[in-house]
Parts: structure tokens; sequence; C-alpha cells
């Protein structure tokens, strides 16, 4: 019976998600949220009262929050590679890093974004700065974290991965990335060649114009 999965193609932690989905090929029926259709979004508080994505039933259970669904996939799930190590030290830097991607990566891009979608009495100048500031830190951190790795937490595809992709993704499409910090443009390049993320990617496509930010460039 197929998983349902309650979000949204263009949602960067819905990608997050989905990118575990198709690592380990595990078929979902998506219910996607339209936070104007009163319908599914009385069937959403129904189902998690705060009313955030994503969230999945697999076989009657509910499941909430991106990196907790991913490790629900990799136990449930698995086709065979690990997206959380067993070795209990790997796994510490996975989780790590996937907690460095959603706050100081997701979280700043988003606080962007969404100052943005304000009327414009109500917008923060200050707290925008302090994100764009925030982000250009985590780019410079990031670029020595990962000068002599393959994927975000090591030689291995894992848990860092599935956040890192829609992170940086959307970051660079927010502030953009310095070219000076080659080895995040580098971990950018491999993920969004990475198939089960270059499919999220193609998926998210027909909603581009959802971004409220001038984009040279949206790739």
């Amino acid at each position: 019976m197929p998983i349902t999965f309650y979000g949204h193609h263009f949602s960067a932690y819905c990608q997050k998600a989905l990118i575990a989905f198709h690592e380990h090929s595990v078929d979902h029926d998506l219910r996607k949220i339209d936070f104007e259709d009163p319908e599914i979004m009385a069937e959403f508080e129904e189902i998690w009262r705060l009313k955030r994505m994503p969230v999945i039933i697999d076989s009657g259970h509910t499941i909430m929050e991106s990196s907790i669904i991913i490790e629900h996939i990799d136990l449930h799930h698995n086709s065979g590679h690990d997206l959380v190590p067993r070795d209990r030290a790997l796994a510490l830097e996975a989780r790590f890093m996937d907690r460095f991607f959603d706050n100081y990566i997701s979280t700043p891009q988003m606080t962007v974004v969404f100052d943005v979608l304000r009327d414009a009495k109500d917008r923060d100048a200050y707290g925008v700065n302090k994100a764009i500031d925030l982000l250009e830190t985590s780019y410079g951190w990031l670029n020595d974290r990962v000068a002599d790795r393959t994927w975000a937490a090591g030689e291995d595809f894992s848990l860092a991965d599935c956040a890192a992709g829609p992170a940086l993704f959307y970051a660079h499409w927010t502030h953009p990335i310095d070219r000076k910090y080659r080895h995040v443009h580098a971990l950018r390049d491999r993920l969004m060649e990475r198939p089960s993320f270059a499919r999220c990617i193609a998926d998210a496509k027909p909603y581009r114009h959802l971004f409220p930010l001038e984009v040279e460039h949206m790739d």
C-alpha cells in the first residue's frame, strides 16, 4: 500500500524527505497542500494540528518532520543503502550536518523569502540582514567542512545530503553563493546531478513562478 505524503513539490523540506523516497524507490501518493484550499487544509489539520509539511501516513502511522520521515523510510523501507549510517560516529556527523543545513542554510534562506511575502509595513529589514549575514557565514564554514568530502557528511550519500540538496539549491537563488566558495558549489552541483534530487528539481519546475524573488538564473 503506497504511503500517503502530505506536501508540495516546491517545498524544500518536502523535497528533503522525497529524496529519501527516491533513494529507496518507495511509492507514495501525494496529497498536495494548497493553503488556499479549505478542504485539503481541514484534512491536513486533522492529521497534524500545526499544519507544517511534510507529513506521511504509513500503514496507519503518522510521521511528521522531514528528518524523522527520512529516518523512518531508512528504517522501514530500506533498499540496501543506509541514509543514516550504522556506524554511530558517522551517524552523528550525518545528523549534525542535517541540523546544520536546516538551521543555518534553510532557516535564514526562508527568512529572506518570507519577508518579501509580507505587507511592506510588516517587513523586517534588520531580520533580513541578519539572515543574509548568517547565510554568508554558513557558506564559508561549509566550504571548509566539505573541502575533502564527496558528500555533505563524508564519502557516502546520507541524511545530510537529503537536507543539503534543497537547502543549497534555494539558498543560491536567495543569496547567491560566491564563487570563492568553490567546494560548496561543487557539492551543490553533485547534489543536483544525483538522480533522487534531480527528480525533485524536475517535479518542482512547474512551480518556479511561486518564488517571490527575482533570480537571474534558476539553476
